[in-house]
């Protein structure tokens, strides 16, 4: 019941309160004027959780927490802050050459040797953007929205988030603007080493829709496939590059505050907010990872033999009873 609520074990949930209390004095229990003890840590946490995870307005949690609006706003702004300075280095950082090695074994065992994951993005819709700013975020729907680039891997822990670019952009805008090669050109990025026919790479690649440009440290799909050896590239390459998709479904199924629109109206709110949803998606996966598990691409379901008995001259009952006794065998 714990991990339905909170979207995570206990042990973890207490780690972060520890953490948050220790670098912020806000959180810590105090004694008013009179005497009286404020709220605790524990109490203002859970208000922030309510509202990461459930999307609900700030006074609904008075009902559960005693709570007000405005301390449960503040906590969350304090609480999201202090979430991406305390975990970001370890939990929202660039592969090490131990992560590439990894991957890279990852990648070589579904089929993909130099692959180190997928990249797309995805539009978080701003509620209450200003008017000044409604049409440069305004997207293909006509909403406002702010754009996240990610790259997430296999266990869909998310190695790479750039947000904050209006929803006008595209892909190749938001690629052009994120620093997601700029370890790679600047020279300073992890090896990856791999062979692929004989022939020796020292670069890896990630999976990416159509729209983005040829580089070599990008790999599309190929549209129209003509041929078995075409088509089986164009599935293989597809079902690896759902684990973006997945990655962001599990993201706003347990923060639904990024599945909803967004009712702040500060950006560098929102970036935080966003920052610290992805940070606490990889907690858990760190937390709940089971590194001995093997890779499953797909589970193929057994095709049912079904013999077909045909017979002109039984009656209209008797073709009932037939009738219904195949729909059982079939089921």
């Amino acid at each position: 019941m714990f991990c339905r609520r909170f979207r995570m074990g206990r042990s973890l949930f207490l780690r972060i309160v520890e953490k948050v209390e220790a670098r912020d004095n806000y959180f810590m229990q105090r004694r008013d004027s009179v005497g009286r003890l404020g709220l605790s840590a524990l109490q203002k946490i859970t208000a922030v959780f309510r509202m990461l995870a459930y999307s609900c307005p700030a006074d609904a949690t008075d009902e559960y927490i005693k709570i007000g609006e405005s301390i449960t706003i503040e906590s969350l702004k304090r609480f999201c802050r202090v979430v991406v300075e305390e975990f970001a280095g370890e939990y929202l950082r660039s592969p090490n050459a131990t992560d590439v090695a990894r991957l890279l074994r990852i990648g070589k065992d579904r089929g993909f040797p130099g692959m180190l994951g997928s990249l797309d993005c995805m539009h978080w819709k701003w509620k209450n953007c200003s008017t000044a700013w409604a049409g440069q975020y305004a997207c293909r729907s006509g909403s406002p929205t702010i754009i996240l680039e990610a790259v997430a891997d296999y266990d869909l822990w998310i190695w790479h988030a750039y947000f904050g670019l209006p929803g006008t952009n595209n892909d190749i805008n938001v690629l052009e603007a994120s620093h997601l090669f700029s370890n790679l050109t600047q020279g300073i990025a992890p090896p990856s080493h791999y062979v692929i026919q004989g022939k020796e790479y020292n670069m890896g690649y990630y999976l990416a829709d159509g729209i983005y440009p040829k580089w070599s440290t990008l790999v599309q799909t190929i549209h129209d496939p003509r041929g078995p050896k075409k088509k089986l590239f164009a599935m293989k390459l597809e079902a690896c590059r759902k684990d973006m998709e997945r990655a962001f479904g599990v993201l706003q199924s347990r923060f639904a505050i990024v599945a909803g629109p967004a009712r702040f109206w500060y950006k560098h709110i929102l970036h935080d907010i966003m920052t610290t949803c992805i940070i606490m998606h990889n907690m858990i996966i760190t937390d709940e990872r089971d590194v001995t598990a093997s890779i499953e691409d797909h589970m193929e379901t057994p095709t049912p033999e079904v013999e077909m008995v045909l017979d002109e001259n039984l009656d209209i009952k008797e073709s009932g009873i037939k009738t219904l006794t195949l729909h059982s065998e079939m089921r």
